[in-house]
């Protein structure tokens, strides 16, 4: 059973619209292990107190390319990360990293957005950005986004582009005879929920999944699992820490499926 390591990325200097997703990793933290809950997952699995189990603390951000430094240096160490965002444009540093380990591997998107404008608003690295820098640089085996209703034309064209596999929210159905079979990374950007269950997120795109959609999601995985990020999460945003909890359920979950 491979090691997995929890760490934070406190970064959102690409983000577009709002600052907050860089005091995700603590808030997030404070209710993981604030006593309202337990360490158990829904399937009965103790990930808190696993000794495979581990939490880096936060990485130290100067560069945005430091992301991928120090996330090689973790994956060097022959364990997988469990990435607590930032905004979503952790994610292309964290998979340039990961493509450096692991044999060529799926991502499953989840997210309200394609996330993959070639620039935007001037910024190649945008969190609009992530997945075209992905894509272009031919680092992942498939691109598969699930939640999806926020595409603009230039998207749509990026789709064609890089061949992603994209199920809209309107297309929903058809997320029960996807094949996700193989290493599998998951980058949960949480406003890929409604914003009725998950308020805290810097861009509000009602229609979207529910939080036991994207947990029966997790559950059926078939694995292996090679890393994740949980992403977006704006504190200043959030409603009694509701979005702070689904994130830390999301976090045990995943933790769960990474270490069975």
């Amino acid at each position: 059973m491979a090691s997995v390591t929890f760490v934070g990325i406190p970064f959102d200097r690409h983000s577009s619209y709002l600052q907050g997703p860089a005091l995700a990793p603590n808030r997030i933290r404070s209710i993981l292990h604030s006593g309202a809950g337990n360490s158990y997952t829904e399937l009965n699995f103790n990930v808190l107190d696993h000794p495979q189990f581990s939490d880096a603390g936060n990485f130290v951000i100067d560069q945005y390319i430091d992301i991928s430094t120090q996330a090689e240096a973790l994956l060097k160490q022959g364990g997988r990360l469990l990435s607590l965002g930032g905004d979503h444009s952790v994610t292309y540093p964290l998979i340039k990293a990961h493509a450096q380990f692991f044999e060529p591997f799926t991502i499953l998107q989840i997210d309200a957005h394609g996330d993959l404008y070639d620039d935007f608003e001037g910024n190649r690295y945008s969190h609009a950005c992530p997945f075209a820098r992905i894509m272009e640089e031919s680092l992942v085996k498939r691109l598969v986004q699930v939640g999806i209703r926020a595409l603009s034309p230039h998207q749509n064209e990026q789709i064609q582009r890089f061949g992603v596999e994209t199920i809209e929210m309107r297309h929903i159905d058809r997320l029960n005879a996807l094949d996700l079979s193989g290493p599998l990374y998951i980058s949960l950007d949480l406003d890929g929920l409604d914003p009725a269950f998950a308020p805290g997120v810097s861009h509000h795109e009602p229609g979207g999944l529910t939080t036991r959609q994207v947990l029966d999601l997790i559950h059926r995985l078939p694995g292996p699992i090679i890393g994740a990020d949980i992403v977006e999460y704006n504190p200043h945003r959030d409603v009694s820490d509701m979005t702070a909890a689904v994130a830390a359920k999301f976090v045990k979950e995943i933790a769960g499926r990474m270490l069975i």
